[in-house]
């Protein structure tokens, strides 16, 4: 049954890997490229469209405006790059801006970091996805008609290849990408030389329209706020650039210096784009409205709600190259599909992330876990399911989902900046080298200059936005913060209640005799106890059972089994494929083969907890592995309990309501008495 189950999977994921080729799967810059920085590059797609959708609020003498907030959007772009650059040859790890932010400024500002790169990967898949849904329903009616199926199937598409792996799905998506990069880079240069060098006059499909004014006259505060919050629409174009900081160890080695070059042509690459698209828009007199319906006039009548108004990529591809022309089918195409990858971005980010957080018990363990494909697949199935529900509940509107955006990575930007600083000044006040004092002194200025750039692009944001959405990613932030809190609380208390004691106690004092199999992952509270309980029953062999997923763990079990001198030998079973359940069932039948009138009897040391909750953090794996012991032949299995505080005090609360019984009690219900009737007699 287990093989029926399995091929479907290997068909859609193959077959899995073992743990030693996970450098196999490493990216050279020319993947990473695509891999990392396709949310940047793909959003200079829709930035410009957002510049010119604010200021048309105030009509189309508002967009003379548009070359100047594109300046402050390279000069942000800019130094953001070059910030993190340092960030990844001072922290290459993996952790981006959550470990920065947690090694210099603690836990709260690490967590705040965290939280806000978790609420801003899960926008970037919705907004990639909705915005290439839009972008692809210009030609085709049916995705306009149905959008919501199809960006949840377009969802689904990009889970299932990433669950086959990075690097797989890294390889798949760079073309694309690299279709994208070049034919803007085409368009810019072919609309530079007719504009520059032959004099042609190009016009955009709504050239010859006209934009009624929401507000005419701006001027003053008004003016100027409406300016800060085109800025603040245009700086959607840095979003995706901490995804390569958070990515390092995917990169091949040297780690760092290839992290960092393709931060360089990232930054390069996007603010070319940027700026050239900005310029051939009003170079081909691109017009946008927020409200096209009423705000968008054609010879002096509103064009209606069934008009369809294209992004200004595709306006100017049209200007430029002529409409139904190869190139501009080949960039449309190209844009739809590069919007619909850059999702990829979030997609390698946030389990890595998820990953570093589990790890430092943030969140559930089982984020920590890699997948058949050596992938973070547990991370990688809670984005999709984050971002489905996203896209479904907004519609797949990417307008409306677009003003959640930006809020999350602006504060990551500016914590983390803040906190290389410290790194810097906590390097300086020990270092003696006047050279490598000079690169620090370089780098602390380059960081606190992005720290307070970034800072002020963040109060721009939450002042011009928080209305329009941005509300929403921040009670996002809020939740994850405080979710990922309790998880940590309850985990550090498990952990303390658990700690195994130096001195004997009542899981360490040998009670009598007895055999078995006593599977063992950690030497803690519950696994003495099992150890414990074990000696009383009485068998002709006893062993500990071990599974070995992580060399360091398994180093750390032997030492500390030999130092405490446990009398019962330990057993390790290497795991290359990182699987626990199945060497355990592969070695039980193998006792069973050697000996078939024997009986093998399992004990697994288990938690008892006392919230619904508690149960999606632990016993997760004794679960797995009890169902597949109990259709084993001749195995019998045994759960040794360790009750945590939790429970007892579920008992209690049980207790004062009335509601607990004995075992068996519920399953027996409670005996009622019936009066006797009456007999009839008087």
């Amino acid at each position: 049954m287990s093989k029926l189950t399995d091929l479907p999977k290997r068909i859609l994921i193959g077959r899995a890997l073992r743990s030693d080729r996970l450098g196999e799967t490493l990216l050279p810059k020319r993947i990473a490229l695509p891999v990392f920085a396709s949310d940047a590059l793909s959003s200079v797609a829709y930035a410009p469209g957002e510049v010119l959708l604010v200021l048309s609020v105030a009509g189309v003498s508002a967009y003379h405006f548009s070359p100047w907030i594109a300046l402050a959007v390279v000069v942000v772009m800019f130094t953001v790059v070059a910030s993190y650059r340092q960030n990844v040859h001072a922290y290459p790890s993996g952790g981006g801006d959550y470990e920065v932010a947690t090694t210099n400024l603690g836990p709260k500002a690490g967590l705040t970091v965290a939280s806000a790169l978790l609420v801003d990967y899960v926008l970037t898949v919705a907004v990639s996805i909705t915005s290439g849904i839009e972008n692809l329903g210009s030609a085709i009616p049916f995705v306009v008609e149905h959008k919501v199926l199809c960006a949840v199937a377009v969802i689904l598409l990009l889970t299932l290849m990433n669950l086959r792996g990075v690097k797989e799905s890294g390889s798949l998506f760079a073309i694309p990408t690299y279709v994208f990069v070049v034919g803007v880079f085409i368009m810019i240069a072919w609309g530079a030389f007719r504009a520059l060098v032959l004099g042609d006059t190009m016009r955009a499909p709504t050239a010859g329209f006209h934009i009624k004014a929401e507000q005419e006259g701006l001027a003053g505060f008004a003016l100027v706020f409406l300016l800060l919050r085109a800025f603040s629409s245009g700086c959607a174009a840095l979003t995706g650039v901490e995804a390569v900081s958070n990515g390092v160890p995917a990169f091949r080695k040297p780690k760092s210096k290839n992290a960092a070059t393709t931060l360089t042509m990232m930054g390069a690459l996007a603010i070319t784009m940027l700026v050239g698209i900005i310029a051939l828009a009003l170079v081909t007199d691109v017009r946008m409205a927020e409200n096209p319906a009423h705000n968008l006039l054609k010879g002096g009548v509103p064009v209606g709600p069934d008009y369809v108004q294209d992004p200004v990529i595709t306006q100017v591809a049209e200007a430029v190259f002529g409409n139904g022309s190869f190139l501009f089918i080949v960039l449309a195409a190209a844009t739809a599909l590069v919007l619909f990858l850059a999702a990829n971005t979030a997609y390698n980010g946030f389990p890595v992330l998820g990953s570093i957080l589990a790890q430092d018990r943030y969140l559930p363990r089982q984020l920590h876990t890699r997948g058949d494909r050596l992938a973070f697949s547990n991370g990688i199935v809670l984005l999709a399911g984050a971002a489905a529900m996203l896209v479904v509940v907004y519609g797949a509107d990417s307008t409306r989902l677009i003003q959640l955006y930006i809020v999350g990575v602006f504060v990551s930007f500016t914590l983390s900046q803040i906190g290389m600083v410290r790194h810097w000044n906590r390097h300086l006040a020990t270092e003696k080298d006047a050279e490598k004092r000079r690169h620090m002194i370089r780098s602390r200025a380059i960081n606190a200059f992005g720290a307070f750039l970034t800072g002020l692009v963040l109060v721009v944001v939450m002042v011009t936005k928080f209305t329009h959405g941005a509300w929403v990613a921040l009670l996002g932030m809020c939740i994850f913060f405080a979710t990922m809190t309790a998880i940590r609380k309850h985990y550090d208390r498990v952990a303390e209640e658990i700690a195994a004691d130096e001195t004997p106690s009542d899981e360490t004092i040998r009670p009598s005799r007895v055999h078995s199999i006593v599977l063992v992952s950690k030497l803690h509270r519950p696994t003495l106890r099992a150890l414990a309980y074990v000696k009383l029953i009485r068998s002709d062999r006893l062993e500990a059972l071990s599974i070995s997923v992580d060399p360091a763990e398994t180093k750390a079990l032997k030492d500390d089994w030999e130092r405490r001198g446990i009398d019962i030998p330990l057993k390790i079973l290497d795991s290359p494929y990182r699987e626990v359940t199945r060497p355990v069932i592969d070695y039980v039948k193998g006792l069973r083969r050697e000996s078939p009138r024997d009986v093998v009897s399992v004990y697994i040391p288990e938690y008892v907890v006392g919230h619904w909750y508690e149960h999606l953090l632990h016993n997760q794996s004794a679960l797995r592995l009890k169902g597949r012991l109990l259709f084993t032949p001749g195995v019998m299995v045994t759960s040794v309990p360790y009750q945590l505080e939790s429970s007892e005090a579920a008992k209690k609360r049980a207790r004062k309501r009335a509601e607990w019984n004995a075992p068996g009690s519920v399953r027996r219900g409670p005996v009622e008495r019936r009066p006797k009737e009456p007999s009839g007699r008087s």
